[in-house]
C-alpha cells in the first residue's frame, strides 16, 4: 500500500474519436480518486486536440497507429521507453479488445509497469444493456493492488462527457466563420460520413456500409431544414478527405446556404462549432459523441448497433433523439427522410442555463459584438445590459 499521494494516473486507450470521447467520465473520476490529473496513452492527434490543458489531464501521449511490432513502430517505442518514469504509478488499460491488448502488454513490459500496478477493463466485462460509459465508470472504481488503500471516488459523479472548446479553438472557429461570410448566422451541421465511408480508391459502396444514408436524403434534409431556418447555414461536417462525397451532397441539395469546405473542418474548429450551432444531425459516428459532449442538439442515426451501448450522452444536458439501431433497424438507409425531419424539428433547444453561460461567456472574452453574435445564432435574447450598450 502506498503511503504517499500516488504519481499521476495513466489511462491507457487506443481508440478512435468516438472511444476517447467517451473517456472524459472515467478520467475525470480518477483524477478524483488519486488527486492527480492523468496521462493518457492513447492513438491519433484527436486526443491531443481534445485533452491538451484539459481539467482531467496533465499529458497526452499519442502515436499514429498499433499495428505491427513495437520495434518496428518508433513512436509507439518511443512512447513505452518514456512509459519508464511511470513506474510508480496506478495503470488503468482500457482496452477490450483482445488484439489490441496485445499491443499493451508488450509496451508495459518494455516499460518494466509491474502487473501489481495494472488494472485491465478485459478482466470486467460489459453487463447487458450496459452503456459504454457506465461499463468505464464502473472499471474506474477498480483499484491496482498496489494502490489498495486508495479511497473511491464517492457518488454524484456525471456519466456523461463534457468537453467545452478551449478560447483558442473558439477564436479560430470565429475567424473560419467570418472568412466565409457565416458569422451571426444561426448554423445547422450534418455529419454524413463515418470511418467507413471512404476507401483508398473513392466512396466505399452504400452496400458494403451500414451507415451510409443516401446522398439525396443527406439533400432533401439540408433543403428542409432551410426551409424552417431560411435565416441559416448548413454545414457539412468532414475530413479534407471526405469532401468529394460531401461536395456530392452539397450540388445535390442545390441550394446557397449548403456550405461544403474544400479542406474540411479540423477538429478543434468543428468542436467549437459545435458549441455554438443551432443544432446536428449525424450518423453513429465520432463528431455525435463530441456534438453531444459540448452541448449541441443532436439527433443521430443508427445502423448495426446496439444505441443501449453507443447512444452519445451529454455532459451538460443537451437533448439527443436516437433514430434506427439494433434490434429493428440494422441499416441506416432503412430510415426515412420524414423520420429524420420530424425527429430535428422536435429537438428541444439547449437548456437555458447553458446558452445563457454561451451567451455570458462571448460577453466576456468577445465583447458586446461577439455576444449579440452568440444570441442571434441560438435564437434567444441579448441579455440585458447588452441592450444598454
Amino acid at each position: 500500500m502506498h503511503s504517499r499521494v500516488p504519481a499521476h494516473p495513466v489511462v491507457i486507450r487506443f481508440g478512435r474519436l468516438g472511444d476517447t470521447i467517451l473517456l472524459q467520465p472515467l478520467l475525470h473520476k480518477l483524477r478524483c480518486r488519486y488527486g492527480r490529473k492523468c496521462i493518457l496513452v492513447s492513438l491519433g492527434d484527436c486526443s491531443r486536440v481534445l485533452y491538451e490543458g484539459h481539467e482531467d489531464v496533465a499529458e497526452v501521449r499519442h502515436f499514429d497507429q498499433q499495428h505491427g511490432s513495437l520495434w518496428l513502430n518508433p513512436r509507439r517505442l518511443r512512447t513505452a521507453l518514456s512509459m519508464r518514469a511511470m513506474r510508480g504509478a496506478p495503470f488503468y488499460i482500457c482496452e477490450p479488445d483482445v488484439r489490441a491488448r496485445t499491443k499493451v502488454r508488450p509496451m508495459l513490459a518494455l516499460a518494466g509497469i509491474a502487473s501489481e500496478h495494472c488494472v485491465f477493463i478485459e478482466d470486467h466485462p460489459l453487463r447487458p444493456d450496459e452503456h459504454w460509459v457506465d461499463w468505464l465508470m464502473r472499471f474506474a472504481d477498480e483499484t491496482p493492488d498496489a494502490f489498495a488503500g486508495v479511497p473511491g471516488a464517492g457518488p454524484g459523479l456525471a456519466h456523461a462527457p463534457r468537453l467545452a472548446p478551449t478560447q483558442a479553438e473558439r477564436n479560430g472557429a470565429r475567424v473560419w466563420l467570418a472568412e466565409r461570410g457565416l458569422e451571426g448566422r444561426p448554423l445547422l451541421l450534418l455529419q454524413p460520413a463515418n470511418k467507413r465511408t471512404m476507401r483508398w480508391n473513392g466512396v466505399r459502396q452504400a452496400d458494403d456500409d451500414e451507415k451510409s444514408w443516401p446522398v439525396e436524403r443527406w439533400a432533401g434534409l439540408a433543403r428542409a431544414m432551410l426551409q424552417e431556418m431560411p435565416q441559416a447555414s448548413v454545414l457539412l461536417c468532414g475530413s479534407a478527405a471526405e469532401a468529394g462525397y460531401l461536395a456530392s451532397i452539397g450540388g445535390a441539395a442545390r441550394h446557397a446556404q449548403v456550405i461544403v469546405p474544400k479542406e474540411g473542418v479540423p477538429l478543434g474548429y468543428l468542436r467549437a462549432l459545435m458549441h455554438t450551432a443551432h443544432s446536428m444531425v449525424s450518423v453513429d459516428t465520432g463528431p455525435a459523441h463530441l456534438a453531444a459532449a459540448v452541448g449541441c442538439p443532436l439527433v443521430v442515426l443508427f445502423g448495426n448497433r446496439w444505441p443501449s451501448l453507443w447512444t452519445p450522452r451529454s455532459g451538460v444536458g443537451s437533448a439527443v433523439s436516437v433514430l434506427g439501431g439494433l434490434p429493428q433497424v440494422e441499416r441506416v438507409d432503412r430510415i426515412g427522410l420524414d423520420q429524420v425531419v420530424q425527429a430535428w424539428r422536435q429537438l428541444p433547444p439547449r437548456p437555458e442555463p447553458l446558452a445563457r453561460k454561451l451567451a455570458e461567456d462571448a460577453l466576456q472574452s468577445d465583447g458586446w459584438a461577439g455576444c449579440r453574435s452568440i444570441c442571434r445564432t441560438l435564437g434567444i435574447d441579448e441579455p440585458a445590459r447588452a441592450a444598454n450598450s
